[in-house]
């Protein structure tokens, strides 16, 4: 058993001399997302551990909250979903690399990668229809707070077009026989 940090860890998207320009441009943005989502995750952690202690000291409501953190949360995991799918930081089942050939091992990589990025690339649209939607018809949470939802839909919709841009980008690597990093 090895007790070390990983690649996923240790090489947050270094560029490589192979990589094109929409590799490196994409890179920088996913290296900015990690940095800003990691920020967002450690506020939404200061802001429930601030309203359990208002609330059960100060007896104090916080209506907002709750879906603060949401959004926080929401927000770093949509956005900082193609800098992981970039370090193939996703879960995986490993069982069958061992067993099959390299080339068909490739193939099965560049076939997943395109399920995938089919898959994302409709999520991506049919978020960006929502955030259509609730920017047009100003939708705003039920909540006594009431914020925007094009707030959370936004971050949705970017997430996850960045997630089929990266997806795009291994699809292409793939096609053209350069190592998927998987």
């Amino acid at each position: 058993m090895v007790h070390g940090l990983d690649p996923v860890e240790t090489g947050w998207g270094r560029a490589s001399a192979a990589d094109g320009p929409a590799d490196r441009v994409i890179g920088a943005i996913n290296r900015f997302i990690v940095i800003v989502s990691s920020i967002a995750l450690v506020l939404a952690g200061f802001v429930l551990t601030y309203s359990v202690i208002v609330r059960y000291f100060l007896k104090i409501s916080t209506d907002w909250q709750d879906e603060m953190s949401v959004f926080l949360i929401v927000g770093a995991v949509f956005m900082s979903a193609a800098a992981i799918q970039a370090q193939r930081g996703h879960i995986g089942i490993e069982a069958i690399v061992g067993l099959l050939p390299k080339r068909v091992n490739h193939v099965r990589i560049v076939l997943v990668d395109l399920a995938s990025l089919v898959f994302c690339a409709y999520f991506a649209w049919k978020s960006v229809t929502l955030l259509h939607e609730a920017i047009v018809e100003d939708y705003h949470s039920s909540s006594t707070w009431g914020p925007p939802l094009w707030i959370p839909y936004s971050l949705m919709a970017a997430g996850m077009i960045l997630l089929s841009i990266q997806l795009l980008l291994q699809v292409v690597a793939g096609l053209r026989g350069r190592d998927t990093g998987a």
